[in-house]
């Protein structure tokens, strides 16, 4: 499936909540990797971005590699490279969909 840039050069983002490992399994714990370097593994982080007097929650996916120390929530962050796209799946009979949000990199914006 495609997946659209999203621009937050005109948005003030703040951590919501730090970040955390992505899991495949939840049962047994195993991390999930990035498709595109496999020796990566995964995290999600909770943002707030504001723009244009409307601020929204995301929880985006982003490589560690990709993640300053010390992140913490309500700090001040810049996001690069974020995408977003959208995802459906079935499990137990029920279809679900949403949209998935990923970044290349979370910066300090201090």
């Amino acid at each position: 499936m495609p997946s659209f840039k999203i621009d937050t050069s005109t948005a003030v983002v703040f951590v919501a909540t730090a970040p955390e490992p992505k899991l495949v399994n939840k049962k047994t714990g195993e991390r999930a990797m990035d498709r595109d370097n496999p020796a990566v593994a995964l995290s999600t982080v909770g943002l707030l971005v504001s723009d244009e007097g409307e601020g929204n929650l995301y929880q985006v996916t982003v490589p560690e590699t990709g993640l300053p120390e010390g992140l913490q929530p309500g700090m001040p962050v810049k996001v690069v490279g974020l995408k977003a796209r959208d995802w459906e799946n079935e499990f137990n009979g029920q279809k679900r969909h949403g949209i998935s949000f990923r970044a290349v990199a979370i910066t300090s914006a201090a």
